[in-house]
């Protein structure tokens, strides 16, 4: 990562650019680890049984956090990480860069990325193969947990372009969750084999209103409002009428799982359709300039008596909430995950410049007001992962606790990247740093797949028997 040329620091104080990894073997304030009173030497005179039990031997904690995974879920980290490092990473600037590009003008290279991620399978692992690309063994282990870890490493190399490659599973949910093995036969498995080409078949998920944001995620809310697409029954099928906004991936997507209410009915009816984008009276009509995550679109969709045949009605008619909550309870795991990206990717970039960067005669590294700020960073990212890897073994995750992974570790990437920012001084606003990107995209996070404030009432909600047992 380059670095800009002498600058002056937020305190007045001049800071020196350049590396700096050879002038110690320590940290200045602690003891290097070939001194008699450092754990590692001192470990490695004890008594061998005892050995067995400390271990001070020096490792990547990325690493450390993989070994402790099962077989299959470690070589799921350790390939996601590999793609990213070789197709998100060099990317991630240069598309967040770019001016907005109108919806249905995606740039070639995002083509490009979607297509190779299709053919190294990571657009079909939400199935086993044969029917998808995820080696059986990995099944053993919940698809939350699966996506929590995949999501995480993408988001690490670039919100933008995890969420252009991610908002597909949350469309693919419902039409999974159905449990009806027509519409995998008929819709999923043609998708995944045109994805397996290289001929990326997207989904999407739309439930979002332009009067409804959080309201259609929260059950008070919705039972208030009045719903804004309807669909009404004709001969064959059903014609939608009506708006969604801030769909990701509705731009790209060429399936999109739209969530409406039966026409003169309330949210009670919503019901989930299969609308193709090429359907007559469908229409992307913009995409949102964003504040972050800008490599993957935020679109408003327009249904003018968009025609869904009936054998396209997923999981029966009325039974959209249920489908909807059902997803949003596995999903905001996932979301969890990618503030754990983000947050590691905050700290990672802290720690890069306070190893190369000097205030005065010392590296920053060599500060301890900055050591302790960069080991709060550290360890605020183990202990949102550690929340995540927990909540996700469940195969069937309860409301309360998607939504507390979902608010408590996107706040806390939020505090990270400020941290980070903190850390770096006027070096963070400059884009080739990474950090004000990754602030950005984390503040999204706040925000999508619910409010933290929905989600907040969302753990009340699903908690209120036992409030009320008193």
């Amino acid at each position: 990562m380059g670095h800009p040329q002498p600058i002056v620091s937020s305190s007045g104080k001049p800071v020196i650019a350049g590396a700096a990894s050879g002038d110690a073997e320590h940290l200045l304030g602690h003891l290097p680890p070939t001194h008699a009173l450092s754990p590692r030497r001192a470990f490695a005179a004890l008594r061998f049984p005892t050995r067995l039990l400390v271990d001070a031997s020096p490792v990547d904690p990325w690493e450390l956090d993989t070994r402790r995974l099962p077989a299959t879920l470690q070589r799921l980290r350790r390939r996601t990480r590999a793609f990213v490092q070789r197709e998100l990473e060099p990317l991630a600037l240069q598309i967040d860069a770019m001016p907005h590009w109108p919806a249905g003008q995606q740039p070639e290279e995002l083509n490009e990325l979607l297509r190779r991620a299709g053919r190294a399978g990571l657009l079909t692992d939400t199935l086993p193969w044969p029917l998808g690309s995820g080696p059986p063994m990995r099944y053993r282990h919940s698809l939350a947990m699966q996506q929590s870890i995949k999501v995480e490493e993408l988001a690490r190399g670039c919100g933008g372009l995890m969420l252009l490659l991610s908002a597909h599973v949350l469309g693919l949910a419902p039409l999974l969750q159905s449990g009806d093995p027509r519409l995998l036969r008929r819709f999923v498995l043609p998708a995944f084999r045109a994805c397996r080409r290289g001929d990326p078949h997207l989904f999407a998920y739309a439930i979002t209103e332009p009067a409804a944001g959080s309201d259609v995620e929260d059950g008070h809310g919705a039972a208030c409002y009045r719903p804004g697409v309807v669909a009404r029954r004709t001969e064959g099928g059903w014609l939608l009428r009506g708006r969604k906004c801030f769909i990701s991936g509705g731009d790209v997507a060429k399936s999109i799982a739209v969530f409406a209410a039966l026409d003169g009915e309330d949210m009670a009816s919503w019901t989930c359709f299969l609308v193709h984008n090429d359907s007559p009276g469908f229409r992307v009509a913009r995409t949102e300039l964003k504040m972050g995550m800008r490599a993957s679109g935020a679109a408003e969709l327009e249904l003018e008596d968009v025609f869904v045949p009936s054998d396209r009605v997923v999981g029966g008619l009325r039974q959209g909430w249920a489908l909807n909550r059902a997803t949003l309870n596995m999903s905001r795991l996932p979301v969890g995950a990618m503030a754990v990206g983000f947050a590691q990717a905050a700290a990672d970039i802290a720690v890069d410049f306070a190893r190369s960067q000097r205030l005065g005669d010392r590296r920053l590294i060599d500060y301890q007001e900055v050591q302790t700020a960069i080991a709060d960073m550290l360890a605020e990212c183990a202990a949102i992962r550690a929340f995540i890897w927990q909540s996700a073994r469940s195969w069937a995750p309860r409301q309360m606790t998607g939504a507390a992974c979902k608010f408590h570790c996107t706040d806390a990437a939020v505090r990270v990247a400020y941290q980070a920012m903190d850390l770096l001084g006027n070096h963070a606003v400059l884009p080739g740093m990474r950090a004000e990107k990754v602030f950005r995209d984390a503040r999204l996070t706040q925000i999508f797949e619910g409010t933290n404030q929905i989600n907040r009432l969302a753990l009340i909600e699903d908690m209120q028997d036992l409030f009320l047992n008193v």
